[in-house]
């Protein structure tokens, strides 16, 4: 299958790579061309931009979650239609999993997806240091296919042309253009409101004006050469994404500013499983819809909404009945903290949640945890059963249970051992953990099957 891609790839984090991402793809836009996003690792942050930007959803591509066969189908099923591919980087290129080996790396999906690779490097205080930089990327390992430089953070035309020359002259690759160090407009700061100023199209103007300073100092042409690359094998293997039943069941998903969090994979392979999913929103207090037989709570931000979701008792009367009847509840981190009994923010503010949960959260001002987790589940855990999945924690809070001994949702392993998380009662499978239901498609065939009982007990058909 034939996909004009390039990889975005950073030296390291803090390089500006997802500024330059979204700079190239409004560029390519005002090109007249259909451009589609993907980001390495399991961000939700950077995805959302490329969304908004494209107005395609954009996807994640992670090869320590997901084998190698459905990172392709991923990036094969989203490519479609599309001009050209962008795939945005995770940390520096070859940061993954290990320190000793590319798994999960941007290194790694470049390999994968024998994508062309476009380097980012921070040309700040440098000239000729630059082509070292360059020189150690292409040596450090076989394999990546590094076919061109943007120097990022330059001080002139004139700071850029030295770097140009010294990496041209000692790595044999174009440097095809440049960003400045300051940039002739105001970047928003990337803060937990990201998702409602994209929402509400605030971020338009930004991504427009970066476009045209794209534009102006980088060699679209030269990109759109290098993006051509060889074709990839179509597996024989059917698609993850194929249609396999008629819609069989109904499942709520909460979806609005407070809660968006999810994997277009996790709900597409409910569909092709044949859930036909009605979402509602919280904040908009709407209630749990009518006749469902199943209920996905994803996350977000619910601590940056929580004195409007504690005010929408609407909503929460409806979960909390819904939980309590046995409706088969699949909850991740915002959507766990929004059932728990409160959550108090980092200025010592409480508000009242549902309920369901017996504990409060508290926000801190650091990360409380960030990481890969290899999943099990615990205490008759349906979704999971004696089956494992993928996926990761990223959370600013910690939940405090009002008992020692509550019954845990999942055993996770990380890079720090094994621990027990999350809660599991009433039907309900809550935790931080967000895991990627592409690591092993039978936990939906699992959680389907919980869902189909729970409907068949309500006495409901078809």
């Amino acid at each position: 299958m034939s996909i004009n891609r390039i990889v975005v790839a950073g030296t390291g984090s803090g390089v500006g790579k997802t500024t330059l991402t979204i700079g190239l793809m409004a560029a390519l836009i005002k090109r007249g061309l259909t451009v589609q996003g993907f980001k390495c690792g399991p961000d939700y942050i950077d995805p959302s931009y490329h969304t908004a930007v494209t107005n395609r959803v954009s996807r994640n591509l992670d090869s320590w979650m997901l084998t190698h066969d459905r990172v392709l189908d991923i990036f094969t099923h989203g490519s479609r239609d599309a001009d050209i591919s962008i795939i945005e980087g995770v940390m520096g290129f070859f940061d993954g999993k290990s320190p000793e080996t590319n798994e999960g790396s941007t290194a790694e999906i470049s390999i994968l997806t024998k994508s062309p690779v476009l380097l980012v490097v921070n040309c700040e205080s440098m000239a000729r240091s630059a082509a070292a930089i360059v020189k150690g990327f292409q040596m450090f390992a076989e394999g990546p296919n590094i076919a061109a430089v943007i120097a990022n953070k330059v001080g002139s035309e004139g700071h850029f042309q030295l770097v140009k020359k010294a990496i041209e002259q000692e790595c044999h690759v174009p440097v095809i253009g440049y960003l400045k160090r300051e940039l002739d407009i105001e970047i928003p700061e990337r803060h937990l409101g990201l998702i409602p100023s994209i929402e509400r199209g605030e971020l338009a103007p930004f991504f427009d004006q970066l476009g045209d300073l794209v534009l102006e100092t980088i060699d679209m042409d030269m990109l759109l050469e290098l993006a051509v690359a060889e074709p990839l094998p179509v597996s024989e293997k059917s698609s993850m994404f194929e249609q396999k039943k008629e819609k069989i069941m109904k499942m709520a998903v909460a979806k609005d500013a407070a809660f968006n969090f999810y994997y277009p994979e996790n709900l597409e392979l409910l569909e092709a499983n044949g859930v036909e999913i009605v979402y509602f929103s919280p904040l908009a207090n709407e209630e749990i819809p009518k006749d469902v037989d199943g209920l996905y709570i994803g996350g977000g931000f619910p601590e940056e909404f929580a004195h409007v979701l504690e005010g929408n008792v609407k909503t929460k009367d409806s979960i909390k009945n819904s939980i309590e009847a046995g409706l088969p509840t699949l909850a991740e981190c915002g959507g766990f903290m929004y059932l728990t009994e409160s959550i108090e923010t980092t200025e010592k503010k409480k508000y009242q949640m549902i309920g369901v949960i017996p504990g409060k959260v508290q926000m801190k001002t650091s990360l409380a945890a960030l990481g890969y987790r290899e999943i099990s589940g615990l205490n008759d855990n349906y979704i999971l059963k004696h089956q494992k999945a993928r996926g990761h924690e990223f959370h600013y809070s910690s939940f405090l249970p009002n008992e020692e001994d509550l019954p845990h949702a999942y055993e996770t392993k990380g890079m720090r051992g094994v621990s027990k998380e999350g809660y599991l009662q009433h039907n309900l499978v809550a935790g931080y953990t967000h895991f990627h239901f592409g690591s092993n498609p039978a936990l939906v065939e699992n959680w389907i099957e919980k869902c189909m009982e729970f409907k068949a007990s309500k006495g409901r058909r078809g």
